[in-house]
């Protein structure tokens, strides 16, 4: 197995001989002057005069009816930060790659020189015409929910949080083929603990919530969100009013009896003692990116059952590429305006689907992104709806 080190370096390699990893390629080509008048002046005038009259021609007539937008400000990139617009391309052009690999969507990477939330806004709003639909992508929080917010509100197309959403549903499709085999069938009653209130932990308690988890307590940094705190920001309270039942006040360090763990934090986030304190057979998934907040040898060397991390050189990869190229497909095939999390959970069931219950191992709870099937089965699953 290669090491960071050798990743990191034939990656910065392979980025400064190809100079980006995307470029624009025609659908059909001008020949001749023939050509010319029919792709471009006089005969374009036609199409233009059907959408002036009908807008929602254009995703039959351009190329909206399979363009995405990818969004971000710089201000939360990988595990890096705020690193800013320019920074953040080589992360955007990525998902576009695999946008178009694993799914044929045109994705365009629109890396905004611009940290102010409503002017973001205003700026997706003047260029949504352009596209089918809308991914966020690694913009801080709370600033991101608010424009969020604002778009799914304001957009008449789709408007998808993959750090949010994408996270929450490959977690919920890991955890649903990873409690079949630790044989956890009472969901309500699973204990549940999650490392991390922004974005992807808000995300995954609200999904696993809707899902039907009840005994769920989401941590951040100064430990269990509970009533009885002062200092929550909006965002937190709402996660107070349904997860947490038993009011739990402590630190993620006194947190016993764990069934699941996800952390969604940063390095040494998960304290080796939550882990001993864990109920067996227990399921962690370890998700900061590009290092976990355990290690695969400390997940071992602990007798975790299941482990899985963010990564795409250990076992269980959780990771949002197994989610986002069909659910981005379905939305836009679909013609789907707003998502909905029975569309979430559509999704993790039918990623989860994906990998046979006669293939599934505690080395391998969710099929891999070159998985042929994945994309349609995420969008049929969405589509029976």
């Amino acid at each position: 197995m290669s090491t960071d080190h050798d990743y990191n370096k034939e990656s910065l390699e392979i980025h400064r001989k190809i100079k980006g990893k995307l470029s624009i390629s025609a659908k059909t080509p001008i020949k001749n002057m023939h050509d010319m008048s029919v792709l471009y002046t006089p005969g374009v005038a036609e199409p233009c005069r059907h959408i002036a009259k009908d807008k929602v021609l254009a995703y039959d007539l351009t190329m909206k009816h399979n363009t995405v937008a990818i969004v971000s400000d710089g201000t939360r990139v990988l595990g890096l930060g705020d690193i800013g617009p320019e920074a953040a391309l080589p992360v955007m052009e990525g998902k576009a790659l695999i946008m178009q690999q694993f799914a044929g969507i045109d994705a365009f990477p629109v890396c905004l020189d611009e940290k102010d939330s409503d002017k973001i806004v205003e700026i997706v709003k003047a260029i949504a015409p352009n596209f089918g639909a809308i991914n966020l992508e690694d913009i801080s929080t709370p600033k991101v929910f608010h424009i969020e917010a604002r778009l799914i509100k304001e957009l008449d197309i789709p408007v998808f949080h993959d750090d949010q959403h994408g996270t929450a549903v490959v977690v919920l499709a890991g955890l649903i083929n990873a409690m079949k085999l630790t044989k956890k069938t009472k969901i309500e009653s699973v204990q549940v603990g999650i490392i991390g209130s922004g974005a992807a932990g808000y995300g995954i308690a609200r999904l696993l919530h809707a899902y039907g988890f009840r005994n769920v307590v989401v941590f951040d940094s100064k430990g269990a969100l509970h009533n009885g705190r002062t200092d929550l920001v909006d965002y937190k309270k709402d996660l107070v009013i349904f997860t947490n039942p038993s009011d739990f006040k402590g630190k993620i360090s006194e947190f016993k009896d764990a069934e699941i763990i996800i952390s969604a934090a940063s390095p040494g986030a998960l304290p080796i003692e939550t882990i001993r304190a864990m109920k067996k057979p227990n399921i962690v998934f370890a998700l900061a990116n590009p290092v976990s907040e355990i290690s695969l040898e400390q997940a071992k060397e602990l007798g975790i059952d299941i482990f899985g991390t963010g990564r795409s050189d250990c076992p269980n990869q959780i990771n949002n590429s197994l989610c986002f190229p069909g659910f981005l497909r379905a939305l836009l095939d679909l013609r789907i305006t707003k998502i909905t999390d029975k569309m979430k959970i559509a999704a993790a069931k039918g990623i989860a689907a994906s990998l046979p219950e006669s293939q599934l191992s505690k080395d391998r709870i969710v099929p891999d992104p070159f998985e042929p099937s994945l994309a349609e089965n995420i969008k049929k699953a969405i589509s029976g709806l």
